[in-house]
């Protein structure tokens, strides 16, 4: 009886216990197919950037930061970035998804300019930041993350 009465797949409303579910909204439905397969995986690794940057840059920020100012700043801004990625992954929707592929590109340009910023001029630069050195010190994961999240959000989008 907890079977849908034909062998078509359903898409939200199926029989239950002899009653009928309420159709899945859409955003659930996209939210479960940002964060499925490689989704899963992306939400995970922002994740793990978020709450490493986040920790990074509070305890920087809180005990040294007029050491290196900028360099401090731009993790926290990295962190930001990541946490919201996360958080529009994890929400799902159409919107979600653009707020995300938009944040992806931004996260992007941050990493190349950041990245060719501190190898151009490193003095500008005393302490390193999530993004110097194109993420060298997170094993390039900074740079390859906005990358797989924009491939992978543009596919979602079909």
């Amino acid at each position: 009886m907890g079977e849908p009465t034909t062998g078509a797949r359903t898409t939200g409303t199926e029989r239950k216990e002899g009653r009928v579910n309420e159709p899945t909204p859409a955003g659930e439905e996209s939210a479960a197919r940002l964060v499925s397969g490689p989704g899963l995986l992306l939400v995970w690794l922002y994740g793990v950037m978020s709450v490493g940057a986040v920790s990074r840059s509070v305890y920087q920020i809180a005990t040294e930061f007029e050491h290196a100012p900028l360099a401090y700043s731009l993790s926290a801004v990295a962190a930001l970035v990541y946490a919201f990625i996360t958080y529009t992954l994890v929400r799902g929707g159409e919107t979600a998804r653009k707020a995300a592929l938009v944040c992806c590109a931004a996260e992007l340009v941050g990493v190349l300019t950041v990245g060719t910023w501190t190898l151009a001029e490193p003095s500008a630069f005393p302490d390193a930041t999530v993004w110097s050195d194109y993420g060298m010190g997170y094993l390039f994961i900074p740079v390859l993350l906005p990358v797989t999240g924009i491939l992978w959000l543009r596919k979602a989008r079909r």
